[in-house]
């Protein structure tokens, strides 16, 4: 755990500075701020400790903020343990939620968690650090429930190339750049729903348990609400524009219903000349 940046952000000092203490213990680096503003602005470190109770900014607003310019793992604290608010927490991009009080050592077990994920990329084996994400320029807020339909470009994803790569297909996973599309149609996903899309197209027609599921995309250790599950399942069908494409198995699990364009292979290695053959 040495090294790990957090960024804290909890208007409590009787709940922050026990905190800053406890995560210094395990050698992790604690940067405090008691706004959403302060925290929106960043740095966000190498994961983010979110409290919903916040008096400037929901808590909420706070969390889909940070994801629209970040990847970085975001864990929610808070009071609120209705099922509502963790299913909101997690669809909006966070990747844990823990609901006050919690133990010190469950928290930085959850930290572990996802900061080990954090540094998963798929097929390319490189690790991305936040500092390569750029951090929050203050902006105003848009209360939750106000929302326009067309996203606030402060909260804008960053839109994939308008072609997918080389031939189109129904539906066109790249694990390589992260991107899709279906058709020749961009789709923006959150990290968690390409993982989950990027999984079930490891082998289309296959089920994947809800088990096998949790495991691979959230982690072995995952304490959440399972019914994250069922969100990014029935958020993803919407993204796609197609349920039938992932299949419900009540009981059981979920499958790729959809053949998915393959992937160009790389080019064949240009054969070694054969200096003995030349003499």
């Amino acid at each position: 755990m040495g090294g790990v940046r957090v960024l804290l952000i909890e208007d409590d000092h009787t709940i922050a500075e026990p905190l800053v203490e406890g995560l210094g213990h395990f050698g992790l680096t604690v940067q405090h701020v008691s706004t959403g503003a302060e925290g929106l602005r960043g740095p966000y470190g190498d994961v983010v400790l979110l409290d919903l109770g916040l008096p400037d900014i929901d808590g909420i607003d706070v969390c889909r903020g940070i994801r629209g310019v970040s990847e970085v793992p975001i864990i929610i604290l808070s009071a609120r343990g209705e099922e509502a608010d963790r299913v909101l927490g997690l669809e909006l991009g966070a990747d844990d939620y823990l609901a006050k009080p919690f133990s010190m050592r469950e928290l930085v077990a959850r930290v572990r968690a996802v900061t080990r994920r954090s540094q998963r990329v798929s097929g390319g084996g490189e690790f991305v650090t936040s500092d390569a994400y750029p951090t929050y320029a203050a902006q105003p807020v848009v209360p939750a429930n106000v929302y326009p339909s067309t996203p606030d470009p402060v909260y804008s994803q960053a839109v994939p190339p308008s072609q997918p790569p080389a031939a189109t297909g129904p539906l066109v996973v790249d694990r390589r750049t992260r991107q899709v599309w279906v058709g020749e149609e961009p789709v923006v996903l959150t990290p968690k729903e390409f993982d989950l899309l990027a999984l079930l197209t490891e082998d289309p027609g296959a089920v994947y348990s809800r088990q096998q599921i949790l495991d691979r995309v959230w982690d072995p250790h995952y304490q959440g609400p399972t019914k994250t599950l069922d969100v990014h399942v029935a958020t993803l069908r919407r993204k796609l524009g197609n349920p039938a494409w992932i299949q419900t198995l009540r009981g059981v699990g979920f499958r790729l219903a959809v053949q998915t364009q393959p992937q160009a292979p790389d080019p064949a290695p240009t054969p070694a000349y054969d200096w003995t053959a030349a003499r």
